[in-house]
């Protein structure tokens, strides 16, 4: 039964990506591979323990850290890592979590490098306390806001990007000497593979990576790092609380096939041809952009270098508004009311379409509705 098939018969809209790796779309398509490793997994019971055992085992081999841990999406990893690092292995701090009176619990973050999944620190009982100014944080401002409260230190290592803020290998540097330990949230930072295996072994005690960006799961992420501090997460999650240790991460449940899939996902991403996938993505965008170059009040750049030579290529459409007397929302509004429904962003006077989640056929489709919307 096809993906439509199935949605119709629920009665669902099925849509066209041109948002990228979105959790309210579902996060990711998984591969062949993946499902199949999934489907293999799903034909029989075994023990969790050693389930996570040997993926622990397995992913630490592929980024060089001391092992790894499926959790159920980024989020859950940065929750089990905090947690790890709050009460370690102690069973009476497991079981006291998100109560940490008497406890260091407090998480140094960069102050200008704040964004939205920060708080995930502050589930297990962490408090978030922010170093340096809103645009700007210096090496000394960081080592003068260690104190005896302080637990860790949270790393976005997105914001490593930002102007005037401290880079990675400095924080780590100024937490260890310190005797604090570092969790980076290095969710999308999965390209080059050189970057991604740069932060893994950083020397952060902790590492998260998002599992859609990898190709698996919505569902899905990984934590990795020190093979103790990984162990301690795992201690913190749903099999601890099975053992009975009653620990805080119970609610972050994933499935033998989840863990599975996840750990073929990430050694597909290791192994894939990325220049053969660029190349696939810069045609699309070579594509829509000769289709929109007969509407002259319409521009349409490959932000790829802009953006960093990241993972993924996107395109910004914009136009003269004037000449359309449409914005940039009103025209993702119509795209996304349409038939068939196209989801892009929005942002800044334009739109920003992602082509690497287009599935065969889609960038006809998506070129033929801007032609329709911005005529």
């Amino acid at each position: 039964m096809s993906s439509s098939d199935i949605y119709e018969t629920l009665g669902i809209k099925p849509i066209i990506n041109a948002a990228g790796h979105m959790t309210i779309l579902g996060g990711s398509v998984l591969s062949q591979e993946v499902q199949d490793a999934m489907e293999s997994a799903n034909t029989a019971y075994t023990l969790m323990e050693d389930v996570f055992d040997g993926a622990s085992k397995a992913i630490g081999g592929m980024l060089g850290t001391g092992g790894g841990l499926v959790t159920s999406g980024c989020y859950a990893a940065l929750v089990q890592g905090a947690a790890a690092i709050l009460a370690g292995t102690d069973p009476e701090r497991i079981r006291s979590l998100p109560d940490t009176t008497g406890i260091p619990n407090e998480f140094l973050i960069q102050k200008a490098t704040r964004y939205r999944y920060d708080r995930s620190v502050t589930t297990p009982g962490g408090k978030l306390v922010e170093v340096g100014d809103d645009d700007s944080c210096t090496p000394q401002q960081l080592r003068d806001a260690i104190g005896p409260q302080t637990a860790g230190l949270l790393y976005f290592a997105a914001g490593e990007r930002f102007p005037n803020t401290v880079s990675l290998p400095d924080a780590i540097e100024i937490a260890h000497t310190a005797g604090i330990p570092v969790l980076v949230d290095a969710a999308a930072e999965i390209y080059p593979l050189e970057r991604m295996r740069r932060v893994a072994t950083s020397g952060a005690d902790l590492v998260c990576f998002g599992g859609k960006y990898l190709g698996s799961g919505n569902s899905t992420g990984i934590l990795c790092g020190n093979g103790e501090m990984v162990s301690a997460a795992r201690l913190n999650g749903f099999t601890g609380f099975e053992t009975g240790n009653n620990s805080v991460g119970r609610g972050y449940k994933v499935d033998r096939q989840e863990v599975i899939g996840t750990t073929i996902a990430l050694r597909s991403w290791l192994e894939a041809d990325h220049e053969q996938r660029l190349q696939l993505q810069s045609e699309r965008i070579a594509q829509i952009s000769a289709g929109l170059s007969g509407l002259t009040h319409v521009k349409a750049d490959n932000l790829w270098e802009q953006d960093g030579a990241g993972p993924w290529m996107r395109l910004r459409v914009h136009w003269d508004e004037q000449a359309t007397g449409r914005t940039a929302e009103e025209v993702a509004e119509a795209l996304g009311a349409g038939s068939p429904a196209i989801f892009c962003r929005a942002e800044g006077g334009g739109l920003n379409l992602a082509v690497h989640t287009l599935r065969e056929g889609e960038t006809e489709l998506l070129l033929r509705r801007l032609q329709e919307e911005l005529a």
